[in-house]
């Protein structure tokens, strides 16, 4: 259920507003699917913060469940970095890496 209205441009920006959330997409930026237990790891928070924070970037369409599965006697849930907005990839650092960046010629003229 996304709003055709844009505001969930809006939703992704108020997301983007806490640095834990930031580091959570940075940290999933390679595209690779990745639980929150993993991600607590990686970012050494607890595990209760980070499922909140995934569970918001969820909420905004930053990250989408993808695969839930059982693991000893609970339900791991996992989820991929779906943000495609390049304003907000360039924030976070995620950007496709090309020759031609924001503010550069198109010829790639230098002098």
């Amino acid at each position: 259920m996304a709003p055709l209205d844009g505001s969930d441009d809006n939703d992704l920006l108020v997301a983007l507003r806490h640095p834990l959330r930031r580091r959570i997409l940075q940290a999933m930026a390679d595209g690779q699917v990745v639980s929150p237990r993993e991600l607590a790891l990686t970012l050494r928070h607890p595990l209760s913060n980070v499922s909140y924070h995934v569970r918001v970037l969820a909420g905004c369409g930053a990250v989408t469940l993808v695969e839930m599965k059982p693991v000893r006697g609970s339900v791991q849930h996992l989820y991929r970095c779906t943000v495609r907005a390049p304003w907000a990839r360039q924030v976070l650092g995620i950007g496709e890496a090309s020759g031609a960046g924001a503010g550069e010629s198109p010829d790639g003229a230098g002098a």
